[in-house]
């Protein structure tokens, strides 16, 4: 009989409620999957303000739950488990959901497990495309972190291999979005605009990218001041930006080099699935560069659909279902939030 897991996320500016059932043959089927975000109370601001995020989920989390409950056609006596993210994130945020999930399974009296935000982001994948393969190499690239790990075991066994050493990916995307005078959060402004420019218009550097360079980290600072020299340079002639070329080349650059980099790292480790996930998974131009890669290289990839790929509860609860079938003791009810939680601890 499949049991229910309730996963809730609250690490950054979205409140996610997410149920699915977890099979006894090891596949997490997805019940239901219910997002409030608060990103148009951080937009006037270019970027999440932690107090208004908290206050946001406050406000958020109990309505969130009934309409996922009510989606899924279930009671809360159904739920078998509770699985909550700990970290890492804005610590007023995780509190919020921390908080919840708490009450939640004290009342219901089912086990408790405080979860890694960023292995939820490969979990979640299991929902789209079954159970992982093992070992995997996951490209995790999201507004705060860009990130490629070695995952032998998703609910327990997950190695970083690469990091960003200053922006992450999503985080250069806001900046420059800003720059070219669009709308925050940046991701999805730039991807419609570079659909209309040149990609090679102008020849943005790769960070990272030099002999001496460490092999799988990554540097999107260095790309982002690149972008406003030369958006000041064509203001200071008296020239109209060509914002359309301009997010064309800047998205290039960042696809370019997380793509080579990600299928280096699966080739050198002779792994043969690649797993990418995260918030900007979902821009066009990473996906299309990752799949022809991948095709190129004989490496199997899995990208989730976009509404999976950004923070969700779901796949909180996808994660601590996984952590469940293996047996892993429960989190004790004195459960805190961890905002640095390393990825290598999965279940706190």
């Amino acid at each position: 009989m499949a049991k229910i897991i309730m996963g809730i996320e609250s690490s950054c500016d979205e409140t996610g409620v997410g149920l699915v059932a977890a099979h006894d043959d090891g596949t997490v089927e997805l019940l239901a999957d219910e997002v409030a975000s608060s990103v148009e109370q951080h937009a006037r601001f270019g970027g999440v303000v932690p107090e208004i995020a908290s206050r946001a989920h406050l406000e958020a989390m109990v309505p969130t739950t009934h309409r996922a409950f009510d989606a899924a056609g279930l009671s809360m006596s159904d739920v078998d488990a509770v699985a909550v993210t700990a970290g890492p994130g804005l610590a007023g945020a995780l509190l919020v959901g921390v908080s919840a999930a708490k009450a939640y399974a004290a009342a219901l009296d089912v086990p408790l497990y405080g979860v890694n935000h960023l292995a939820g982001h490969i979990a979640v994948d299991t929902l789209q495309h079954g159970p992982l393969p093992t070992p995997c190499l996951a490209l995790l690239v999201s507004g705060g972190h860009t990130q490629l790990l070695r995952v032998d075991d998703i609910a327990g066994a997950i190695t970083e291999i690469g990091s960003t050493v200053d922006d992450a990916a999503g985080e250069a995307y806001d900046k420059v979005a800003r720059l070219l005078d669009l709308p925050y959060p940046g991701g999805p402004p730039i991807d419609k605009a570079a659909r209309d420019g040149d990609p090679q218009a102008i020849a943005f550097p790769r960070g990272m990218t030099g002999p001496r360079d460490a092999k799988f980290d990554f540097s999107f600072s260095g790309l982002k001041t690149a972008v406003a020299r030369w958006v000041e340079g064509a203001q200071g002639r008296g020239e109209e930006v060509p914002v359309a070329d301009v997010a064309a080349s800047f998205q290039e650059a960042v696809a370019d080099v997380l793509t080579a980099k990600a299928v280096r790292a699966a080739t050198e480790a002779g792994v043969g699935t690649l797993v990418v996930s995260g918030g900007v998974a979902a821009n066009s131009r990473l996906s299309t560069l990752a799949r022809e890669r991948c095709a190129e290289a004989g490496i199997e990839l899995r990208i989730p659909r976009p509404r999976l790929c950004t923070d969700n509860g779901a796949m909180i609860a996808a994660l601590g279902a996984h952590v469940a079938a293996a047996g892993h003791k429960p989190s004790s009810l004195d459960l805190s939030a961890n905002p640095g939680l390393p990825v290598d601890t999965v279940l706190v």
